[in-house]
């Protein structure tokens, strides 16, 4: 493997990493139960996400990723951290309802 394709595997494996942390303090925010609609958890995220799609620019800029699969990666942590909050709801619901 060329040491091109190998920075860029290691590059597109560092941010997946990064994403993963994100959707992990995101869930560590809700099991201490951090509503959703709190400045600090929104706050928390958006700082979180802004920081990600800066490094997947920075990434793509030194054409060690291909901006798609930047994009891609972004989506994937979208849907991730929509999973991790539409659950958190769920819980929520079920819980006051006294069940």
């Amino acid at each position: 493997m060329s040491t091109l394709n190998e920075l860029s595997k290691q590059a597109y494996d560092q941010l997946e990493k990064d994403a993963e942390k994100i959707v992990q303090l995101i869930e560590v925010q809700m099991d201490n139960l951090t509503m959703p609609q709190c400045p600090v958890y929104e706050e928390v995220l958006d700082t979180q996400m802004f920081g990600l799609s800066k490094e997947v620019h920075f990434a793509a800029r030194l054409g060690l990723i291909d901006p798609q699969d930047g994009r891609a990666l972004l989506e994937k942590l979208e849907k991730e951290v929509s999973k991790v909050h539409d659950a958190y709801m769920k819980d929520e619901k079920f819980e006051s309802k006294g069940m």
